[in-house]
């Protein structure tokens, strides 16, 4: 066993050690010489460390031998004699390396080397190190190990093996409490029922917990602020925010850590008018919510669509001292994006860095994306050189987001160009093929189908298998072999691929000319939620098999849903529903699809002209009205243009 006390005297010129101290004592913080023991057998002029010094020493060591050596160093040196700060820090680099044997024997030693037993701080670092290596039943031996010294386990110690029976079993805990604190006559403090309360709370065990509150109320140690927080805490984490609204009636002083929980969970719930109500109460007894809850009030309020409000709980934030960071900024940002405000998003990122809160990544990708979805790809492709001048770097997000963009905005060489800068950037894509499908997406909505098809065999090389995969669908697609086509595709789906553009389109058609409009529906629905609009092309197939079925609204249903989505309709797009509700004689209808028509900028053909009149000539009631001749001027007009 390693003999611990003054028995080896090393070399002060050979040891690592002798070097550590020397740098410890004379490249450090100067140090006066006043304030150093000196050695009666030295000169006068040399300096003994302190016992601070030779702790910090022992501390900095890598290994438990290199500790262990210190402090054999420091015991050889003349004048000096360890005390309980170097025995504890010699403790504290024992235990970290699970070195227990060589605490016991260093215990042992302490009375003879310095005249008295290890003190309190000594026995709780003992218990926090086997705390640490989850020896959770040596820790209660501890108490065994202070009463060897002829003394009494504090309510500190017992609350320290408490604090580790808790972290690791809560029935062992509650035990132990039982048995060997009440069972000695220890009476627990605050501590002793925070450390228990928190140990039912983290284990869900809130019934307990009222219980055991309701044990306090009847002892001489009554719940503080900290015990009802904890409690608050497990009751918003479970969902029981109203509980623990009427728990904090009950607190004498609830503070800004009481009202960061309550709004936290409301907004967990995304109840905001609670929120706010909690709000408001914090701000007039004079606390500001933190960085976490501050942030998530903004985010739902902006969630709401009240960024207005979002931004004045900000200013109020920032009026009251309290924090907020490119987070909090960011999120009403993010606000201001979706609710096609994307200028005022703008400005306040300039409002923040004029504050000293600089812009991240997030900040520019939030932006950019805002200008690209309200179609001000110029502003976005601004916000992309000014980063590289600010020196925020580009990441995938930067990339997949432009480019999506600039195709969605009929500007596909301008994505290509953006795709070969992120081909060049480090990491690339990383793997993921969502900017290609964004190229071929754009090349779809420009009628390009050939250099579609061209462009996705290309990819090939990246992305072997979703290409392989795609083009199976394809070629069962032409096939008309649909079912065949939906296994692949529902393969592809459960493999996590991303469908392209080009598939959808393909599905759509096949399943239109199989007149099986649901499947056809289904698909379009899908490929939407992509963020991929059907141009009139694709949706016209939809709309003209729902016609044929004789379902005519359902087709001007989905024309009407498309346009408000933005999608472009054609003549083609009106043409079979003005002529599916003639045959029916459902003649208001059909003029009303013509207004809309009209309206849109749509050209009616001949053969529109013509199915309109005949049907009107048929019915009496429009024949006598003026919808003849308004119709002959439309037609008129529309020679004319």
């Amino acid at each position: 066993m390693l003999r611990l006390c003054k028995s080896s005297r090393l070399s002060h010129n050979s040891s690592p050690v002798t070097q550590q101290i020397s740098l410890l004592l004379f490249l450090s913080k100067p140090i006066s010489s006043s304030a150093l023991p000196r050695s009666p057998s030295s000169s006068s002029s040399t300096l003994v460390p302190s016992h601070d010094h030779i702790a910090r020493l022992i501390l900095d060591q890598k290994t438990a031998s290199s500790a262990l050596h210190a402090f054999q160093w420091a015991a050889s040196l003349p004048g000096f004699t360890h005390s309980q700060s170097t025995y504890r820090a010699l403790v504290h680099k024992l235990c970290s390396f699970r070195r227990f044997d060589a605490v016991h024997h260093l215990l042992d030693e302490m009375s003879g080397s310095i005249g008295s037993p290890p003190d309190e701080d000594i026995f709780l670092t003992i218990v926090r190190g086997l705390g640490r290596a989850r020896m959770i039943k040596d820790s209660i031996k501890v108490l065994d190990l202070v009463r060897k010294f002829d003394r009494e386990p504090s309510l500190k110690v017992y609350n320290s093996v408490l604090d580790v029976l808790v972290k690791e079993d809560i029935d062992v805990a509650r035990e132990f409490y039982r048995k060997k604190m009440m069972g000695h006559g220890v009476e627990g403090d605050e501590y002793t029922f925070g450390i228990l309360m928190k140990g039912l709370c983290l284990t869900n065990r809130i019934g307990d917990g009222f219980k055991l509150l309701q044990v306090m109320k009847l002892s001489s140690v009554k719940p503080n602020t900290v015990i009802y927080n904890t409690l608050l805490h497990a009751l918003c984490k479970n969902g029981k925010v109203g509980r623990a609204r009427s728990l904090m009636s009950e607190m004498d002083e609830p503070n800004d850590v009481t009202f960061n929980i309550l709004i936290s969970g409301y907004c967990k719930e995304e109840n905001l008018v609670q929120a706010l109500v909690l709000l408001e109460k914090s701000f007039s007894l004079g606390f500001v919510p933190d960085l976490v809850t501050v942030t998530k009030v903004l985010e739902l309020l902006c969630n709401s669509g009240r960024v207005m409000e979002a931004v004045e709980v900000l200013e109020r934030v920032e009026s009251k001292g309290g924090a907020v960071d490119v987070v909090a900024y960011n999120a009403l940002i993010k606000g201001f994006c979706n609710s096609e405000k994307v200028k005022l998003g703008r400005r306040l990122m300039k409002d923040m860095e004029s504050k000293g809160c600089l812009p991240n990544l997030d900040t520019y990708n939030v932006l950019i994306t805002g200008f690209c979805d309200s179609n001000m790809l110029d502003a976005a492709m601004e916000l992309f050189d000014e980063m590289k001048t600010d020196g925020v770097r580009w990441n995938f997000d930067t990339f997949d987001g432009l480019i999506h963009g600039l195709c969605s905005g009929g500007r596909v060489q301008d994505g290509f160009k953006i795709l070969e800068l992120m081909e060049e950037n480090k990491g690339g894509s990383s793997g993921r093929i969502s900017p290609y499908n964004s190229i071929l997406y754009g090349l779809y909505r420009e009628g390009q189908m050939h250099e579609a098809l061209d462009f996705m065999i290309r990819m090939e090389r990246l992305f072997p298998r979703q290409v392989e995969r795609s083009s199976r669908i394809l070629r069962s697609c032409r096939e008309a072999s649909m079912d065949d086509a939906m296994r692949v595709y529902e393969q592809m789906n459960d493999e996590g691929g991303s469908t392209s553009v080009i598939v959808y389109d393909a599905l759509i058609r096949g399943f239109c000319e199989e007149d099986r409009v649901r499947e056809s529906f289904e698909i379009m629905n899908e490929m939407i939620s992509s963020r991929y609009f059907p141009t009139a092309s694709t949706f016209n197939c939809l709309i003209n098999t729902f016609c044929q079925q004789g379902k005519v609204p359902s087709g001007l249903k989905l024309l009407e849903d498309l346009v408000g989505r933005g999608c472009m309709p054609d003549g083609e797009s009106y043409a079979p529903l003005i002529d599916g509700f003639c045959r029916t004689r459902d003649l208001p209808r059909a003029w009303k699809v013509l207004v809309q028509m009209v309206e849109k900028g749509v050209c009616p053909n001949y053969l529109v002209w013509e199915c309109l009149l005949r049907c009107l000539t048929q019915d009496t009631a429009w024949s006598e009205s003026d919808h003849i001749s308004r119709i002959c001027n439309l037609s008129q007009q529309d020679t004319e243009t």
